[in-house]
């Protein structure tokens, strides 16, 4: 028998705040970090798992996985793997950690990653990118893996069953093709709100000329800067190219309705978070009342029970899941299933340290073997921090290429790992050596 001998984390992060890298209406000076996990085996296998966070805090996600992963050294791999469903509940149902959550916040988010770990070291184990892995597995698999607590009322396991199977006509074309050709992607990359008006401008058109058919501006700091920022991109790239903007959870329902009509002129294609994500009726109100303005959320949604009442409520028309803030791969499956139930596009998220990396890989199954479609589907691109993972996102003509490394994608360079290391790693020593000179002039 092959148990898990230890349980290994890193506090890793990066100073993005120094150019205002991810900055918006209400995250002002983000510095990109993971809460870094390792699971070692006795053999030596490995699985790699990270949770995104924005700096501060990272430390507490990190104390929390600590505490998880004693749910899982000394137990048996092959029972793991073997049923990546029980273990996920073990690690999320956790009969004293759950207290506080339950299923949400800091100890969701730790199991979570524990979560990505198990399969990646599954992928690995079978040789495959997570996305060819999940695709190769019967659908009876998938949906024992999915816990269907508090979301049967939406989708059923033989719902889930029924359109698994489904997905398995094409299914070899599809992967086929995302083999050839890979999957739309969309860049915030220009549209930061501690950006220049000539800088948001020069990356705009900069994506434009690569191919990109989507932007995303951030939104929310002031109304008339916003219709400022809006109408130069309006008439510097033309009205073919689509503008989505995001709020980040700035506004009340009364504030939010009230800016985006202000807004509506520059027909922004969707808008991202417009108030609070546990606000579901707030968000129904606000789509009755901008449209056709599309509303899509779901970056910052605390778990599968919340997407199921987006989706029941009629409050969305883009669902935006995220690799790392619900309860790692099995909770994805799920939404992605409700997605498809409700028939709303996925467009994950992917701002932020190895979010590309890891979310890539539900989109590429949810074509293959879920939606069958990429009709107004896309993956979020952030051009930040992707040397630092051994198998970088790859962008081809504003499109992701399917990922052939074994795994997930979360895997870090150990010398990023230790460089970043917070606070005492050599490239944090360097900010703050600099930061020392400046204060003394």
């Amino acid at each position: 028998m092959t148990t898990i001998s230890a349980v290994e984390t890193q506090d890793v992060r990066f100073p993005t705040s120094l150019e205002l890298d991810g900055s918006d209406a209400v995250n002002v000076d983000p510095d990109y970090s993971a809460a870094y996990v390792r699971l070692i085996a006795e053999n030596g296998e490995e699985g790699h798992g990270l949770v995104f966070t924005l700096g501060r805090g990272n430390e507490v996600i990190i104390s929390a996985m600590q505490s998880c992963a004693q749910r899982l050294i000394g137990q048996d791999l092959d029972a793991l793997l073997g049923d990546l469903g029980a273990a996920s509940k073990r690690l999320i149902h956790d009969s004293q950690m759950r207290w506080l959550g339950p299923e949400k916040g800091v100890s969701h988010m730790a199991a979570g990653g524990l979560v990505n770990a198990l399969w990646d070291l599954a992928a690995r184990r079978a040789g495959l990118p997570l996305w060819r892995y999940l695709a190769q597995l019967p659908a009876e698999e998938i949906v024992a893996a999915i816990d269907f607590t508090h979301i049967s009322d939406a989708l059923s396991p033989d719902e889930a069953l029924e359109i698994l199977r489904a997905g398995e006509e094409g299914k070899a074309q599809r992967i086929e093709q995302l083999e050839a050709e890979g999957y739309p992607a969309y860049t915030t990359s220009p549209g930061w709100l501690g950006y220049s008006d000539e800088k948001m401008l020069r990356l705009s058109q900069q994506a434009v000329a690569e191919g990109f058919d989507l932007i995303k501006l951030k939104v929310g700091g002031d109304v008339e800067s916003d219709r400022r920022r809006l109408r130069l991109i309006r008439e510097a790239l033309g009205e073919d190219i689509k503008v989505a903007i995001d709020a980040n959870q700035r506004w009340d329902v009364p504030e939010a309705i009230e800016w985006l009509n202000q807004l509506q002129e520059y027909s922004p294609w969707w808008i991202e978070e417009p108030t609070s994500t546990d606000d579901i009726l707030g968000h129904a109100a606000i789509r009755q009342a901008i449209a056709p303005m599309k509303v899509a959320t779901g970056e910052a949604v605390h778990n599968r029970i919340i997407f199921k009442q987006l989706l029941q409520a009629g409050a969305i028309d883009i669902m935006q899941i995220d690799s790392t803030r619900v309860a790692g791969v099995n909770e994805n499956l799920a939404n992605l299933l409700l997605a498809k139930k409700f028939g709303v596009p996925v467009c994950p998220h992917a701002g932020g340290v190895g979010l590309c990396e890891l979310v890539q890989h539900f989109s590429f199954f949810d074509y293959a073997a879920v939606s069958g479609t990429q009709e107004n589907r896309y993956i979020e691109f952030v051009d930040h921090l992707h040397e630092h993972f051994t198998e970088p996102v790859v962008i081809r003509n504003a499109r992701y290429q399917a990922p052939q490394q074994p795994g997930t994608g979360a895997q870090m360079h150990a010398e990023s790992r230790t460089r970043w290391s917070f606070p005492h790693g050599e490239g944090w020593q360097q900010v703050a050596d600099r930061a020392a000179v400046t204060r003394t002039g």
